[in-house]
């Protein structure tokens, strides 16, 4: 297996960042296998979506709808709602696995591979990218 970390700013606002081009240099000329993609955070996601037609400003909007940023959160350090971020893995959980033929990654004419944040407390995340080949 190999593997890689990536290394992220998100920023201090919600946010969906595409690291499809990073997931596919990274698995560029590895034949065939798969591709698991991990953060290691209790308040981060990943997903696979079709990014910039409006899709991750409705998961971001379906996201608040579902898990209000709002004092009903017992977990309660940091902002206002921060609990909700902790909860949010479990609706947008925090791997993936791709598969991939001949160096590419075998994703659908639209879809991304996304890390999905919500917590405006912690601006810098880790992805670690791993290739187990076939």
């Amino acid at each position: 297996m190999r593997t890689q970390t990536l290394e992220l700013h998100t920023g201090g606002a919600e946010s969906i960042t595409d690291i499809t081009g990073a997931c596919a240099d990274f698995v560029a000329g590895d034949g065939d296998g798969l591709l698991n993609v991990f953060v290691p955070h209790a308040t981060a996601g990943v997903a696979i979506i079709e990014l910039g037609a409006g899709s991750d400003d409705d998961l971001l909007a379906s996201l608040d709808d579902l898990l209000p940023a709002d004092d009903r959160w017992r977990h309660r350090h940091g902002s206002q709602g921060h609990g909700r971020s902790h909860v949010m893995p479990a609706f947008v959980a925090p791997q993936t696995t791709v598969p991939v033929l001949s160096g590419r990654l075998e994703l659908g004419t639209w879809q991304s591979i996304a890390v999905v944040d919500l917590n405006v407390d912690n601006p810098d995340r880790r992805v670690r990218l791993s290739f187990l080949g076939g």
